[in-house]
């Protein structure tokens, strides 16, 4: 259990929280949320005593074992993955080095053996004698096979890295697990086996994720950092989103209804204060009117953006074939003989091999050549494109976001540009802030934003949700569904694969495809039945 009292954070002079009160209890997972920069990921570090709060408590009970999710990549590369897995148990792993130093001495003592002893105690108790089993039953689940942990971890790749150090949060059954962002950068197999491990898992789990779907697979409460507090409610993020957006709405009708009753009872008196045969009347009046109070809506930390995109034009029957498209890169084969027939309403999400998918994109919108096959687009089709790497888009540009808007507009007036910009949250002055010191949030925006003056009827988006809050991949999701034209898209966000795709393209790693009709959710029932 995890009990928190009175806990107050101020960070460079802004108040994140205060005089939160909380309990944490075993056999649930608790969802922490909130908008960029609420606090979310100090509220772990605190938790866990990397940060002290600058007041108030954290009470942790001294048996209780607590497991963090490490973000630093690089800080275990000396060891193997097997040692970094079992670190996740600093104190078993402690013993069997101490215990493998002894065995190792070549003038072994009576101290060493009694010594030695102890530590085998311990070690079972542990359940040392099954720690590589278990350590390779964690990294198989997440997708890696047995030879990966007799490998350093210098030699691994990012991405298998994330994994390691995921296993290793999650090896020896701690009591309480603290995971940031757990499924950046793994794969969708590796995320639903993270879901059902933590979906069964009897100690005290808190997350942050910007994945809704995780969100609402695993937890049995969210955690909300908003309004400079933190408050817990129970249910999965879909519950506390459709409530939260109910009680706005009823605070508003509300308000709204005390405005208009306040206006007709200051009408009254107005009108018959001075007539001696309605005063009393006017006076009754006047005192409901004191009773009546507007209640003001908090200030929310959240900036709600929108993302909406309008055809200039309706597609015509033809929108764009593909005919046996081949693509290498280094020697390996990225896709070979790729044919698709794009149809009107298509929206297509590209699953798989995401450097396939990314060099598909980049041919479709000729920054690269193919290796073989064509591809035509129709006579009315125009196209909006959202690379996954839009760094060519800023680097080396020193303008402001709205002169860098100004560049790809027919229409160079200001108020027009602010349109755009304002949508995704760029008002006021922040619209001459220089492109070339933009945080990675802030570029996406303006890339859709960007986008949404195009008027194109088909739009290639390629992972359009990195660096975004969940506001602005909500707003994301509702932008791709709603849109009436073509989509080829690709995502990491479970929910906009499931919402907007109609068709699913699967590119396979050894270059071959897959090419399904259906809902994100029947193509993983369809890989099912063939696993079976």
């Amino acid at each position: 259990m995890i009990t928190v009292n009175n806990l107050s954070f101020h960070f460079g002079g802004q108040l994140l929280f205060k005089d939160v009160d909380l309990k944490f209890t075993p056999g649930n997972c608790y969802g922490i949320i909130g908008a960029n920069g609420a606090g979310k990921s100090t509220f772990l570090r605190i938790l866990c005593g990397e940060l002290e709060p600058s007041r108030g408590e954290v009470s942790i009970p001294s048996t209780v074992r607590m497991s963090v999710l490490k973000q630093d990549h690089f800080a275990y590369d000396e060891y193997s993955v097997l040692d970094t897995v079992i670190m996740g148990n600093k104190h078993l792993y402690d013993i069997m080095k101490e215990k493998d130093a002894i065995y190792a001495k070549e003038d072994f003592t009576d101290e060493d053996g009694l010594r030695a002893s102890e530590l085998e105690g311990e070690f079972a108790e542990l359940n040392g004698w099954e720690a590589e089993s278990d350590a390779s039953k964690l990294i198989q689940g997440l997708g890696l096979t047995d030879d990966y942990l007799y490998m350093q971890m210098s030699s691994l790749k990012e991405s298998e890295k994330v994994k390691v150090l995921l296993a290793q949060a999650l090896f020896g059954n701690p009591d309480i697990i603290l995971l940031d962002e757990p499924t950046n950068g793994l794969d969708i197999n590796a995320v639903m086996w993270l879901e059902d491990f933590l979906s069964d898992y009897f100690g005290t789990v808190l997350v942050v994720s910007h994945d809704r779907h995780f969100l609402n697979d695993v937890c049995t409460n969210i955690v909300d950092i908003d309004y400079s507090g933190i408050k817990m409610y129970v249910g999965n993020y879909e519950f506390w989103y459709e409530s939260s957006q109910l009680i706005q709405r009823m605070i508003k009708m509300q308000n709204k209804r005390n405005e208009e009753k306040i206006a007709e009872l200051q009408s009254f008196i107005q009108r018959f204060s001075a007539n001696k045969s309605k005063s009393r009347q006017a006076t009754s009046r006047r005192k409901l009117l004191d009773k009546l109070t507007i209640e003001e809506l908090p200030a929310s930390s959240r900036r709600y953006p929108f993302i909406g995109f309008d055809m200039d034009r309706e597609a015509g029957k033809e929108i764009l074939h593909v005919e046996g498209l081949s693509k290498s890169l280094d020697g390996k084969v990225l896709f070979k003989d790729l044919s698709f027939h794009v149809l009107k309403e298509d929206k297509i999400a590209f699953i798989g091999n995401e450097l396939a998918t990314t060099t598909l994109y980049k041919i479709l919108n000729e920054e690269m050549p193919a290796d073989a096959g064509e591809f035509k687009f129709g006579s009315t089709i125009t196209t909006s494109y959202f690379p996954h790497d839009n760094t060519a888009y800023f680097e080396g540009h020193g303008e402001s976001i709205l002169d860098w808007m100004r560049q790809y507009s027919s229409d160079q007036h200001e108020t027009y540009l602010r349109g755009f910009l304002g949508k995704m949250l760029f008002s006021g002055d922040s619209v001459f802030k220089p492109v070339n010191v933009l945080s990675g949030g802030e570029k996406v925006r303006c890339m859709f934003s960007r986008m949404m003056m195009f008027g194109s009827n088909m739009l290639i988006i390629d992972q359009p949700t990195d660096h975004l809050d969940l506001e602005s991949i909500t707003a994301v999701n509702q932008g791709m569904t709603a849109f009436k034209g073509n989509i080829l898209f690709s995502s990491h966000d479970y929910e906009i694969l499931n919402t907007v795709a109609n068709r699913i393209i699967e590119i396979l790693p050894d270059g071959s495809y897959i090419d399904r009709r259906g809902t994100y959710e029947d193509y993983l029932e369809y890989k099912k039945s063939l696993e079976a």
